[in-house]
């Protein structure tokens, strides 16, 4: 297994390039034994991640770049998605469960991102967001 892995990646905010942050967890998956909950959780968090830096960060801005690093160490991979937008204040997010957001098709991005990863972290005004999973039980 790799001791150390360090992947860098840009492109600008086009919906489609979404398939490059797919393919680079599937490229995870096999250089490290992820069980298929794991691999599932980092798919879907990290796409909406980037799916939110595309969409809400950069507004599907082609002109606009979102960055993805992706790094190993200590038994833990992190993903770090940058967006070139506005900002966001991600304590005022309304709760997706609550029952007068239940109906509203938006909004669970950040809800999952925050059940699937075991860790967490927006700064620099939510343009930047990192996903940490443990790859150890």
């Amino acid at each position: 297994m790799l001791t150390q892995m360090d992947t860098k990646m840009e492109f600008d905010s086009r919906a489609e390039n979404i398939n490059l942050v797919e393919k680079l967890v599937d490229d995870i998956r096999e250089q490290f034994p992820l069980s298929e909950d794991l691999y599932g959780n980092m798919l879907v968090a990290v796409t909406e991640a980037v799916n939110n830096a595309i969409i809400h960060g950069n507004k599907a801005n082609p002109d606009k770049k979102v960055k993805v690093d992706c790094s190993y160490k200590d038994d833990r991979i992190v993903f770090i998605i940058k967006d070139q937008g506005e900002g966001f204040n991600y304590y005022l997010l309304p709760d997706p469960t609550a029952p007068e957001n239940i109906e509203n098709p938006n909004g669970r991005g950040i809800f999952l991102m925050k059940h699937l990863a075991d860790q967490l972290i927006f700064s620099d005004y939510g343009r930047t967001v990192e996903l940490g999973f443990k790859l150890s039980a």
